[in-house]
């Protein structure tokens, strides 16, 4: 995660979303929709170190961008929005996937922080 503390807790979650998102679906159902989320994100992300597939990695970085957008994951959807772009563009040799593994990881622990014993995927 030490790289990624340059970005600062700010720019890294947009909070503005979270609190969107959890006066959406109120209180009670938060943390439910945001295991959801994890669990959806972090499924593909298994998958796609599985099973590397550079036809849909495209697909997957849209996917991961939109889930990053709902969650408030800002730096994380940003990688994701560049990978999506680079694979539209079939560059998606040039994509490093550590570096969006790694910024998912470092936002779900900011995240996990502010939330205290939260149990997220």
């Amino acid at each position: 995660m030490g790289k990624f503390l340059i970005f600062g807790v700010g720019k890294m979650i947009n909070w503005d979303r979270v609190n969107e998102l959890k006066d959406e679906v109120g209180i009670d159902d938060f943390r439910e929709v945001i295991a959801m989320f994890l669990e959806e994100v972090e499924d593909t992300m298994v998958r796609m170190i599985a099973v590397p597939d550079l036809a849909a990695l495209e697909e997957d970085m849209h996917f991961l961008k939109g889930s990053a957008l709902n969650l408030g994951f800002a730096h994380f959807s940003d990688l994701c929005q560049a990978g999506e772009k680079a694979a539209g563009n079939g560059q998606a040799d040039t994509i490093n996937l550590d570096d969006v593994f790694e910024s998912y990881a470092a936002s779900k622990s900011v995240f996990k922080e502010r939330f205290g014993c939260m149990k997220a995927a």
